[in-house]
């Protein structure tokens, strides 16, 4: 509703069957509150002529001070002060405004009361007078204006009760909830704190709190830059396909050029966790170098940077709303401009220092991870790296084997908040050697099976030397805005153990 389709409605239509001898029988103040307050038939259900009225957004408010506007809204919540007094808190996506109705010679006792008493959520059509306040209003976005109400239809009334209120899906989760169904109490006693399960179960209500509205837009922002600054570098955008014959490790992986995707991923994995996605999606590129794979993790890098640096531009409305929910630090780049790039060997090393055990070639935990994010932020002031040249054991079989140490190879993960986000690599481009590592591997894989075979076989015809690399939109929107739970990042999430809504 950020930008609402806004229907053509004949305001006049529900009164076409009053008779005019019934309207001059009552008071003009009363019968001149009846062509201004209704439920409206529903939309599209009735032959109607549409009026024709401009329809004006709520953040635009500001620029008709003093003028009627007319637009679409929910209703956050409504509320009879007097006989002669209503206030509404009216929503249009981000923004909220303050409306009231009050007597005067055009508006009746009777339309107050009906709009005092109009039910949360119901969707309205509603036209009145933008008017500057004196103290500006703590209970809504737009606080120097408040809107008074000449008329008010109701297009779509909410029944009563709802099963979330929006209000309630605009506060943080519990501090100690996954999936939990619980309501925790919030410190000092006031409402509980809902659920994830309550919230993802009444997901079209819980979308319509700000703060998710606000994860959309900055999710929708992602992809448009990833797509943006790999547009400029060359890359063509291709949509590889998603039933294959048989199991793959990545689509993109076959292309010779300089290509990028944006598609669904899907992880046979029952992993319950506040980063794991059973369906998310992926942003992937692969290309080809000239020397060393390294040009590749250079412009994986230099994507993430202008991502981030836009983020902070474009959306900073957004990020700050999010975080100023949930108290989370701003996140923090190099000032030098340069990502820290780590040695696997020596992340090993710094996490040794700090009191683990781990072996040379083991792979990191997850808590692991994280620790080493906190090291690298410390020694870097950064919350962004990239971790290198990881063991060859614990990498898919197409990975190349580094010149530096057979058992390390040319492969990276990079990191945010001390989680993961993308994982690359360079590719295999030599049948033989494809071939041979895939004998090897553990298990080992048949490079002749009907799995394999198309893909070891197009090595065979001229391939130049390729790397590249996969990010987790949803992981990369969660730890920038420093969200809980990745659920909260998916439209309609699926885990192992949600399908619905």
């Amino acid at each position: 509703m950020q930008r609402p389709l806004l229907a053509t409605l004949d305001f006049a239509w529900h009164l076409g069957h009053s008779s005019g001898l019934r309207k001059k029988r009552l008071q003009p103040k009363l019968a001149s509150s009846l062509n201004a307050y209704s439920q409206l038939p529903l939309c599209g259900s009735k032959d109607f002529k549409p009026t024709g009225t401009p329809r004006t957004n709520l953040v635009d408010a500001a620029d008709n001070e003093d003028k009627e506007i007319t637009f679409r809204c929910w209703v956050g919540n409504a509320r009879v002060q007097s006989a002669k007094l209503a206030f509404l808190t009216l929503r249009q996506g981000l923004h909220t405004v303050q409306a009231v109705v009050a007597v005067s010679e055009t508006l009746s006792k009777q339309m107050v009361k009906f709009c005092g008493s109009v039910s949360t959520e119901s969707t309205l059509v509603v036209a009145g007078l933008v008017k500057r306040v004196q103290e500006p209003i703590k209970s809504a976005t737009i606080k120097d204006f408040e809107i008074h109400v000449q008329k008010l239809f109701i297009e779509v009334k909410a029944e009563v009760p709802l099963p979330l209120q929006v209000e309630d899906a605009e506060r943080p989760l519990p501090n100690d909830t996954v999936v939990d169904e619980e309501q925790t109490q919030e410190e000092g006693g006031e409402r509980p704190l809902v659920s994830l399960n309550t919230r993802l179960n009444n997901r079209t209500l819980d979308l319509r709190a700000k703060i998710n509205q606000s994860i959309f837009v900055v999710k929708s922002g992602v992809c448009a830059l990833f797509q943006e600054f790999l547009s400029k570098k060359g890359f063509v955008l291709v949509h590889t396909p998603k039933i294959l014959g048989a199991a793959s490790e990545g689509g993109a992986n076959v292309f010779e050029l300089k290509v990028m995707e944006i598609g669904p991923v899907f992880r046979a994995e029952n992993s319950n966790t506040t980063r794991h996605l059973t369906e998310f999606t992926g942003l992937d590129l692969e290309m080809e170098f000239q020397e060393n794979y390294h040009e590749v993790m250079g412009v994986l890098e230099d994507l993430m940077l202008f991502i981030f640096g836009e983020l902070n531009a474009r959306y900073k409305k957004e990020t700050e709303l999010i975080r100023g929910v949930y108290h989370v630090e701003d996140f923090k780049l190099p000032e030098s401009g340069k990502v820290p790039r780590i040695p696997f060997q020596v992340g090993i090393k710094m996490l040794r220092e700090a009191g683990e055990e781990l072996g040379d070639y083991d792979d990191l935990t997850t808590p692991q991870e994280k620790l080493l994010g906190r090291l690298v932020l410390e020694k870097y002031n950064s919350d962004f790296y990239t971790l290198d040249q990881f063991p060859l054991s614990i990498r898919p079989a197409y990975t190349m084997i580094s010149p530096i140490d057979p058992s390390l190879s040319n492969s990276y993960d990079m990191f945010m908040r001390g989680q993961e986000i993308c994982s690359g690599a360079q590719r295999i481009h030599d049948s033989a050697l494809l071939a041979e590592q895939m004998r090897k591997h553990d298990p080992p894989i048949d490079p002749t099976g009907a799995e394999t075979k198309d893909y070891v076989d197009c090595f065979k015809y001229g391939c130049p030397p390729h790397a590249g690399g996969g990010f987790g939109l949803e992981r990369i929107v969660q730890f920038w805005l420093g969200l809980p739970n990745i659920r909260m990042c998916s439209l309609f999430p699926r885990d192992p153990q949600r399908v619905a809504p």
